[in-house]
């Protein structure tokens, strides 16, 4: 096979069409090793990248903006709705989920049991702000906004919301300091320079 004949290791736009998202911008890069399930519940904006052996479950929705980077063996589980607004981005092997198993004993789990045996499940949406970063190896657990701005560092659990511009660490997440903003002007002269389009 030559080089110009040979396969993208990122699906071509027709493919995506085929794939059937509810939505895609234009420069979106999604590795061919990603998985996706529900995929009419899965929205993209513009200059988006997936990389290798992600998971992406649609459930209830998933939509991810633009300047968006998911990295290898991340996985969205979409059950209750997972957000990720624009210039967010998940280091590798984070996993977030919008409904999880209750441990107490209150009800059965895992997905082979009937709905009216899980009584107890934890749910709701995810919600990642603009600029929000997740270091590698983190968990996100239902029902969490993590504010604009917000850096998570690696391997750290996230159960409650955090706020915005703040970097945020430890089991579980712990305000650390605040973040710098500075890369909102390099936002502007991105956007404005349309280096991007």
């Amino acid at each position: 096979m030559t080089s110009s004949t040979k396969m993208s290791s990122f699906y071509s736009q027709s493919e995506l069409l085929d794939l059937g998202f509810k939505s895609f911008g234009s420069d979106v890069k999604i590795s061919r090793k990603a998985s996706f399930y529900q995929t009419h519940m899965i929205s993209f904006g513009d200059h988006v990248r997936i990389d290798d052996f992600c998971i992406l479950s649609g459930g209830s929705g998933i939509e991810l903006g633009s300047y968006v980077h998911i990295a290898a063996y991340s996985a969205l589980f979409g059950n209750e709705g997972i957000v990720l607004e624009d210039f967010a981005g998940l280091s590798a092997r984070v996993t977030v989920y919008s409904a999880s198993d209750d441990y107490s004993g209150m009800s059965l789990t895992n997905p082979t049991i009937p709905s009216e045996f899980l009584t107890h499940t934890n749910k709701g949406p995810v919600l990642l702000g603009r600029h929000a970063i997740i270091g590698t190896n983190s968990t996100i657990l239902p029902n969490v906004r993590i504010g604009e701005g917000a850096a998570v560092g690696a391997h750290t659990l996230v159960s409650k919301s955090l706020d915005p511009w703040g970097v945020y660490f430890g089991i579980p997440a712990k305000f650390l300091k605040a973040r710098k903003k500075n890369l909102l002007e390099m936002e502007k002269k991105l956007l404005y320079s349309g280096a991007g389009a």
